[in-house]
């Protein structure tokens, strides 16, 4: 008698796609199905909101047509789990229905009203100079907006969940949320990886209270049963286990591989990060706590440059028709053909150099992005291969700062991300870094990642060690080019590194002129 096999489920909810991905024990991507997304709309400049039922439609139907393909029938799945964009936020009323379109993580939008904090904090937070940053916490909290433009809709918020959340609830009817989603603007106690204490100073922040937000669960431990209303819409099997996932930067992370400080692990995304995971808790940048872990318990230091490879995406609207047209005659992707423009230009792009900061952070509030260098010589492909230089540099300089944050030196580094399918970016990487860069066997590591912690949820390996082991294989690597090493190591240290503190002074008179 034939042994049924053991395939997981996982649904990769992205920001510009979802994907409904199968994967076996030892890693195969066995089957795939994947629906590309309105990202957003936008009902003000800067705003990027999106339907939670528009979500949970194209959720159900990623999975009718996946089971559509044939070849795997929903009976052979063992568990599923959810991975999803991080920091979008959903309000629910009484009844569990959506009070209003849900604000995603690329909103721009800020308030300028809020509590004010308790003067002994407002104390604290000037002796310790983050009185800026806590700040910037409250304008950019998506609760703090809906209550001072929306008093009626957060009046009436019962539930206030993350994308992640709203999910699970519409699959299983529970209200709860993996410890490994909680990345955004509430009251959690990141070394604890639970809500906020009593009398933590972020209750007074933001207007949620403790009765908004759902039940956690810790990584990798069961969520609920899929319910019959979301087995109708989706044709998964009523009964099936549900398991609590991380957001889709820890389960890429996890996925490529890296559950030791020593590796790297670059994610060439919407958003570009670096990322280490750690077994203690160790910030980043003072005051920028490491996020959850895909492994319960334990902490991913990163470093985030927001809408990192979301410039690709920039370039290819504004500058890449030509790439555009000829990809859809070739039944190809357009970024593919990118890599011809990366190929026309040498490393440094002829003296052409791009700061990636497009967009502010919590630590650099003025921040703006910048182009230096121009001459009559450049084109279109200087520029479009000065943006993954640019991006590659700061995420250089993320390395630099997790060494030096956790003192153990980063001997391997591992990229993934929609952007490592393209071999001139891989490239670059290498020689930027001066190091050996592997791809792993498959793009989807996201889905990789969370099919570990379904491997391992289910005790069909031990420990993550084995699964990472058995599941996660080396793809294609990249080796650095000596002489183009040599000439990036240069513009890095006397161009790149500089570029920021000489511009700062700038940035900020555009900042403050920006609020007048």
């Amino acid at each position: 008698m034939t042994k049924t096999p053991t395939y997981f489920l996982v649904i990769d909810q992205g920001t510009q796609s979802i994907r409904a991905l199968i994967f076996d024990l030892n890693g195969n991507l066995i089957a795939k199905e994947q629906i590309k997304i309105e990202a957003y709309f936008s009902k003000e400049p800067g705003w990027a909101e999106q339907e939670p039922e528009y979500f949970w439609k194209q959720l159900s139907r990623v999975c009718q047509n996946l089971w559509s393909q044939g070849g795997i029938s929903p009976e052979s799945i063992l568990a599923m789990a959810v991975t999803t964009q991080r920091g979008s936020m959903v309000n629910l009323d009484v009844h569990g229905r959506p009070l209003r379109p849900a604000i995603l993580w690329l909103d721009q939008r800020l308030s300028t009203e809020y509590r004010k904090i308790p003067w002994y904090w407002r104390f604290i937070f000037f002796v310790i100079r983050q009185s800026d940053a806590v700040q910037f916490f409250q304008q950019k909290a998506p609760a703090n907006w809906i209550k001072q433009y929306q008093p009626e809709i957060w009046e009436k918020t019962n539930k206030y969940l993350l994308l992640s959340g709203y999910l699970t609830y519409r699959l299983t009817g529970e209200m709860k949320e993996s410890i490994g989603s909680v990345v955004g603007y509430l009251p959690f106690n990141f070394r604890k990886h639970r809500w906020a204490g009593k009398f933590d100073w972020k209750w007074h922040v933001v207007p949620v209270t403790r009765r908004q937000l759902p039940e956690l669960v810790p990584t990798g431990s069961f969520l609920g049963h899929i319910h019959t209303e979301a087995a109708l819409a989706t044709g998964l099997p009523e009964g099936l286990e549900v398991y609590a996932s991380a957001a889709d930067k820890a389960c890429e992370v996890l996925g490529s591989g890296g559950i030791s400080p020593n590796i790297g692990c670059i994610s060439f995304g919407t958003t570009a990060t670096f990322n280490s995971n750690l077994s203690k808790y160790i910030e980043p940048m003072s005051f920028i706590p490491p996020f959850p872990s895909a492994i319960a318990g334990q902490f991913n230091a990163e470093v985030m440059i927001y809408r990192g490879f979301w410039m690709v995406s920039w370039f290819k609207e504004h500058f890449g028709l030509a790439e555009v047209l000829q990809a859809e005659e070739m039944n190809k992707e357009a970024e593919e053909l990118f890599d011809n423009l990366v190929s026309q230009v040498p490393a440094g792009s002829d003296g052409l150099l791009l700061q990636p900061y497009w967009s502010p952070g919590l630590k650099n509030l003025e921040a703006r992005g910048a182009m230096i260098g121009f001459s009559d010589h450049h084109t279109r492909a200087h520029f479009y291969r000065a943006i993954i230089e640019g991006i590659v540099y700061a995420l250089r300089e993320g390395k630099e700062l997790l060494e030096r944050k956790h003192g153990v030196p980063i001997t391997e580094i591992v990229v993934s991300g929609g952007g490592s399918q393209s071999d001139s970016a891989m490239q670059i990487c290498a020689d930027v870094f001066n190091m050996k860069i592997t791809r792993p066997h498959t793009f989807e590591t996201s889905g990789l990642g969370a099919a570990i912690q379904l491997a391992v949820a289910t005790k069909q390996y031990p420990d993550y060690q084995e699964a990472c082991a058995r599941m996660v294989h080396v793809g294609n690597q990249f080796l650095p080019n000596a002489q183009s090493s040599t000439k990036y190591d240069w513009i890095y240290r006397h161009l790149y590194r500089p570029l920021y503190s000489r511009l700062k002074p700038l940035y900020r008179a555009l900042f403050l002129s920006s609020e007048h």
